[in-house]
């Protein structure tokens, strides 16, 4: 049984849950949906949700993988970067 909240929302096919973040996660995940030219929070978080559920068995390290591609591809280094690498520069900005 779900825990979700159908009351205020304005599409009848849509349910609002509750999710409990902390402030700093919250931030990052803003942070996240603006730099990625999303339109608001819901309609990224609706796009991670939809990737996770379409891609089950991809796992963790995959992700890892591709964000490190997309990084090269983003900033167009020539150079060959771990994910080790990319996490490392991601936690320095």
């Amino acid at each position: 049984m779900s825990n979700a909240d159908t009351s205020g929302s304005s599409d009848p096919d849509k349910t609002n849950i509750n999710v409990r973040l902390t402030e700093s996660f919250l931030g990052d995940i803003d942070a996240t949906w603006r730099e990625e030219g999303f339109n608001s929070r819901s309609e990224f978080i609706r796009h991670v949700l939809r990737d996770a559920v379409k891609h089950p068995g991809l796992s963790r390290e995959a992700w890892k993988d591709i964000v490190a591609t997309e990084h090269q591809r983003r900033t167009g280094s020539p150079e060959t970067l771990t994910r080790e690498d990319v996490l490392d520069r991601d936690d320095d900005e």
